[in-house]
């Protein structure tokens, strides 16, 4: 690097006043610089993995002229085109390099990567997507995964990652259910706080989004305006940023496309600034969803130019534009020499960006720019990494139904009851059956239909074919199209065969190419295309037939099961469970490992059964002045097991507490049948008589409790009455005196048992740093010997 530090005129500062010491020693255009992304391996033509991305190339300059003065982030070196993991790494070394000798600092650029469903570059695991980790209910096994994927990266030379999502599920219809982890705010919260600290403690700068509101987009179409009212937005959409900034100590945060009557977030200074800073005390970056800052111009139409929108934008508090340079560089550059925009807003944004870097050590005098695994090398996708992720894939599964045959369970299925075995559907031999739209073989690989996947993905007929003899198959076409033809193809082998399993479900994709994933957004909630058709005929069949039929369904959002799941005798839910997943349900198929998965989205009955989730106020239930019912087919934290369990000990340590006390709410859970499992207990709030419209319930804590057959576990929840805040009529937060109850329960429908408590004292207004989780303590039994 002697080239470089010929170059360097003001060395890199050490220590703390090295941020300070360059605010003061750069020229606008270079502080400007830092405040961008490029995107290196971007291109203009064929597929788009950005929304607009073939519309918004960007700084058409040089490379050379691009990092002049500086960069402020790479974009998606690994995650944009099917790499080799070493090439990428030499070719960001090389990168970082250029950019180090070509400005007067010598300052690195910061490099992020997507890394929802595992890390997306080629070759490396392909994780269970979001939705999945929400059914597990395991927080714990969440921020295992995320603490594998963030070695990578950081093993990679990356810095940052975008994720998790932190939307919570309004209309199931929007194409990007599969990135959520849920329809419940406090699932949310809490399983991404897990990822965040996974991601954290690995050394990478974890990013939230979308920031907020995204996810209730107008009949849940991308981008479309979010109609929601202020009590709403604080009482459902907020709460997850806040748990993940309080609990998870995440460093970024990403605002979302989406205007809030009327507003679009990146424009949005209350939001961006006088909320998440001033309010919640956040110190660390906030930065454009791709493109968004352009956005305010080109889509949202609140900016006449791309130099007013980079001025709204700055405004706000969006601190970095990505993923490449549109507003930031020229367009706000003559903004602020023409006074127009005070160059103070620039350097507030810099000092943060800077920050960030010198945490990250970029800063550092000795930063090296080559990542480590040039040295070590690196594999991807080790032993290790595939276990874990048949581990989640195995407990994201939801058994949602388990009836009889032959005067037996349908499942599990033993070897030697099964004669003949048949798998059909569209999805039976298709491995993108298990990998989500942020997969990278289904978000960049589809665009490259010579490069060779990067992973192994069984699919379900082939992993069956590892586990039975006579196995037998069919590729009853896709999920959007399946001929007449195929359908008596599938409709045979059902009738020919004593067990049939029947896989539906969708094909992730980006912008249409898919039934599921970035806007590919649902009309309704029926089975894409023609499933529901093929899925109905193949039932008749097996019914004549008197096969045993499983229906199992691979999916990104949740779909209308009201005309089959009596017909099937048995049904099971995956969401994209990953590279894994085809092993991990043959597992639970099987036996060899227990169903313990619980939907973290309702299960609708009819395909017009939404918008609307669980949570929700009683005239948004089933009521006697409508006769449409909206009740679910299967309720949020649905889901069976091989196993039986009991609830005894029910106790609550006070009838009574104070608005500012605490009341501990425990029972025994014993696994009464003969072999292991796990129940997730749960625990929800109702609040009968509210001085604003309540949900009937929502969900204010959970233990996922693993018991070996006959064993029990107490199970204590200390509640404490922040816990029961709403937002008031005067738009507070507030502790409200009154009674609650809280119900012990194992899904949304199914309550054990319920425990009145009055909260006494004054209304007490809280926020930020009010108690936003519910602890629990689960103690096994004392066994005598």
């Amino acid at each position: 690097m002697s080239g470089a530090a010929e170059k360097q005129a003001l060395p890199r500062a050490a220590g703390p006043d090295a941020v300070e010491h360059l605010i003061a020693e750069m020229t606008l255009e270079e502080k400007l610089a830092q405040l961008a992304g490029v995107w290196v391996n971007a291109s203009t033509d064929g597929d788009s993995v950005a929304p607009l991305q073939n519309q918004m190339a960007g700084d058409a300059r040089s490379w050379d002229d691009v990092i002049a003065n500086g960069l402020g982030q790479i974009t998606r070196m690994y995650g944009t085109t099917p790499l080799e993991p070493l090439d990428g790494a030499r070719r960001l070394a090389a990168a970082q390099e250029q950019i180090m000798a070509a400005s007067r600092f010598g300052i690195p650029a910061q490099v992020h990567e997507e890394c929802l469903a595992g890390l997306a570059a080629w070759k490396a695991t392909a994780f269970p997507v979001p939705l999945a980790w929400g059914a597990s209910f395991n927080p714990e096994l969440v921020r295992e995964m995320a603490g594998l994927i963030g070695t990578d990266m950081r093993a990679l030379g990356v810095h940052q990652g975008l994720a998790p999502v932190l939307d919570v599920v309004r209309d199931l219809r929007w194409g990007r259910v599969e990135e959520t982890i849920g329809e419940d705010p406090y699932l949310v919260g809490t399983v991404a706080s897990a990822y965040v600290q996974g991601l954290e403690e690995a050394g990478i700068v974890a990013t939230l989004k979308h920031f907020v509101g995204y996810s209730a987009s107008v009949a849940g179409r991308n981008h479309a305006p979010v109609s929601m009212g202020p009590r709403e937005l604080a009482d459902v959409m907020l709460p997850p940023f806040e748990m993940a900034l309080k609990h998870g100590g995440s460093r970024s945060v990403m605002h979302a496309y989406t205007d809030v009557d009327g507003v679009p977030a990146a424009a949005n200074q209350a939001l961006l600034t006088g909320l998440l800073r001033d309010e919640w005390g956040f110190t660390g970056t906030v930065v454009a969803d791709y493109f968004g800052v352009a956005f305010l111009n080109v889509t949202h139409g609140v900016a006449a130019d791309l130099g007013e929108a980079a001025a709204l934008a700055l405004t706000a508090g969006v601190d970095v534009e990505l993923p490449t340079v549109n507003c930031y560089g020229n367009p706000l550059l003559q903004r602020v020499r023409d006074g127009a925009v005070n160059e103070a807003l620039v350097d507030t944004a810099l000092r943060r960006v800077l920050a960030q870097k010198q945490q990250a050590g970029l800063l550092s005098p000795d930063f090296d720019p080559a990542p480590p695994a040039l040295a070590s090398g690196i594999e991807l996708d080790p032993a290790g990494h595939r276990t874990l992720a048949r581990t989640m894939a195995a407990q994201s599964l939801v058994l949602l139904k388990n009836g009889t045959h032959d005067g037996g369970p349908a499942l599990p299925l033993p070897a030697s009851a099964v004669r003949s075995l048949g798998v059909v559907g569209p999805l039976a031999r298709d491995p993108f059956a298990m990998l989500g739209c942020y997969s990278f073989d289904a978000h960049v690989g589809a665009s490259h239909p010579d490069v060779p996947m990067g992973i192994s993905v069984p699919t379900v007929a082939g992993a069956a074919s590892e586990r039975f003899a006579g196995v037998v198959s069919a590729a009853t076409g896709t999920c959007e199209a399946i001929t007449p033809e195929e359908v008596a193809e599938a409709c045979s082998i059902a009738a020919w065969v004593d067990t049939c399993v029947v896989v539906v479900g969708d094909n992730a994709g980006l912008f249409g190419r898919g039934t599921s994933g970035e806007g590919n957004d649902a009309a309704d909630l029926r089975l894409p295309g023609d499933q529901h058709e093929m899925l109905d005929a193949v039932l008749a069949a097996a019914a004549a037939a008197g096969t045993r039929t499983i229906v199992v369904v691979l999916s990104g959002r949740p779909y209308a099961l009201g005309g089959f799941a009596d017909r099937a005798d048995a049904v099971v839910q995956g969401f994209f469970p990953g590279e894994e997943g085809a092993g991990a349900l043959w597992d639970v198929l099987t036996g060899v490992v227990n169903f313990s998965g619980k939907l973290p989205v309702s299960v609708p009955r009819t395909s017009g059964g939404q918008p609307g989730t669980y949570l929700h106020s009683r005239l948004a239930g089933p009521t006697g002045v409508s006769a449409l019912d909206p009740s679910p087919l299967y309720g949020f934290g649905h889901g069976l097991s091989y196993t039986s369990f009991s609830f005894s000990g029910h106790l609550a340590s006070a009838p009574a507490v104070s608005t500012s006390g605490s009341v501990t709410v425990g029972c025994t859970v014993t696994n009464t049948g003969a072999v292991d499992g796990a129940e997730v207990v749960q625990l929800y709030l109702e609040d009968p008589v509210g001085e604003v419209v309540r949900p009937v319930r929502e969900l204010i804590g959970y233990a996922r409790v693993e018991l070996a057959a006959g064993a029990s576990a107490s199970v204590e929840f200390a509640v404490h009455g922040d816990r029961t805040s709403f937002t008031g009529v005067d738009l507070k937060r507030v502790v409200a005196p009154g009674l609650v109850k809280l119900h012990v329960s194992t899904s949304s429908t199914s309550d054990v048992h319920t425990h009145e408590v009055i909260l006494h004292g004054p209304r007490r207004v809280v926020g930020f740093e009010r108690e936003m989780l519910t602890p629990v303590t689960v103690t096994p039994a004392r066994t005598n010997i």
